[in-house]
């Protein structure tokens, strides 16, 4: 087990690397937030499956948003692509999560740093900010769970460079058996961090492992300009070729509560709030994403509310429901009334026939007796 996760770890590492590298600021960091901006997850139970295409999701609100670099968020750095669009959802267990994004085909096997590449990073600890991927000051040598308590954030890293479009990747029984959060697979990884420099596998950490860890979330990619819908193999790569015109789609989805222990997993409770945020990195003119390549849909966190429910779904079966009583109610009555109709009826016919027997007998008998 131990030799496993070493590997992965090795395997991890240099995207890790340049994840890392993409965070060294070059001067003071400053940040026009749009507090206006905030994304619903409404309750719609039934309606997603998890294979990278958003026919299904096309129903749900969005939010829209330029992609700025996360480090120097300036409208003339603007990823020149398009916007990016998030969706999200719940059906009362998981989250879903639609990220959408235009962008030519690009896409190298092996090489997850020519390929797109999203994450997603919510607060865990009270004091965890978006600048700085939770903002413990501690550096490699001193940070941990204590000297960085409190500034806990949880993220999922989709690198595509191995992942066949439209199969599912994430948590697996392999890596969830060797407790971590690892995929080994596809690299949709679970993680737990308190800044850039200090980002560590679920279930691994500088205090050591603990074999709990897990990999909660599950995803998918897809691009429009695929010509295939029954089903990529390996084989198949690269799938397209490059420079196609279309857009991405990243859909991902886990547990709105984990049995994570460990403070290394975000807990989203139906009817609360939380925050998130998003990164999209791409291989611009075919070099390897890194500083100029790590885009953002905001400069801060982005409000995330799990609803109890749609408010349109609410009224329209409010709606729906006091007509649908009240026709219930009058047909119930009408028939009622056959019912009471049928009985009255029945009831004089029997007692007119019961009179006649009785009459025709006693005539007889009087006859015969005369």
């Amino acid at each position: 087990m131990l030799l496993r996760l070493f590997l992965l770890l090795s395997v991890l590492g240099s995207s890790w690397i340049g994840w890392v590298n993409s965070h060294q600021e070059s001067g003071e960091w400053s940040c026009e937030n749009d507090e206006e901006i905030r994304i619903e997850a409404g309750f719609r139970p039934g309606l997603i499956t998890l294979d990278g295409h958003a026919d299904d999701w096309k129903d749900i609100d969005a939010f829209d948003s330029s992609l700025l670099p996360a480090l120097d968020p300036d409208d003339d750095k603007e990823y020149t692509g398009g916007k990016m669009t998030v969706k999200a959802l719940h059906d009362g267990n998981d989250v879903f999560f639609l990220l959408q994004v235009d962008g030519n085909y690009a896409y190298t096997k092996g090489d997850n740093h020519k390929c797109p590449s999203v994450a997603l990073m919510f607060p865990i600890g009270d004091e965890a900010t978006y600048h700085n991927m939770g903002g413990c000051k501690e550096g490699t040598d001193t940070c941990n769970k204590k000297t960085c308590k409190g500034h806990e954030v949880d993220i999922m890293h989709f690198s595509v460079g191995n992942a066949i479009p439209g199969r599912l990747y994430g948590g697996n029984p392999l890596d969830n058996g060797d407790g971590n959060g690892g995929d080994r697979f596809g690299h949709l990884v679970d993680l737990y961090g308190w800044n850039p420099h200090c980002r560590y596998l679920d279930g691994t950490g500088p205090s050591g492992n603990d074999s709990s860890g897990q990999n909660n979330w599950k995803g998918a990619w897809w691009h429009s300009s695929f010509n295939v819908h029954s089903g990529f193999v390996e084989e198949d790569s690269p799938y397209t070729s490059d420079g196609q015109k279309g857009t991405y789609f990243f859909e991902f989805s886990r547990p709105l509560r984990t049995t994570d222990r460990l403070q290394q997993d975000a807990q989203f409770t139906i009817g609360g709030s939380s925050k998130m945020a998003v990164a999209f990195w791409y291989p611009v003119d075919g070099n390897s994403w890194h500083g100029s390549g790590h885009y953002s849909v905001n400069c801060d966190w982005i409000p995330l509310d799990i609803s109890p429910g749609s408010s349109s779904i609410l009224k329209a079966s409010t709606r729906g429901g006091s007509g649908d009583v009240a026709s219930a109610f009058a047909l119930l009555l009408s028939v009622l009334s056959i019912c009471l109709s049928v009985f009255v009826g029945y009831n004089r016919a029997t007692r007119s026939r019961n009179e006649n027997y009785e009459t025709v007998p006693n005539q007889q008998m009087a006859t015969m007796g005369s």
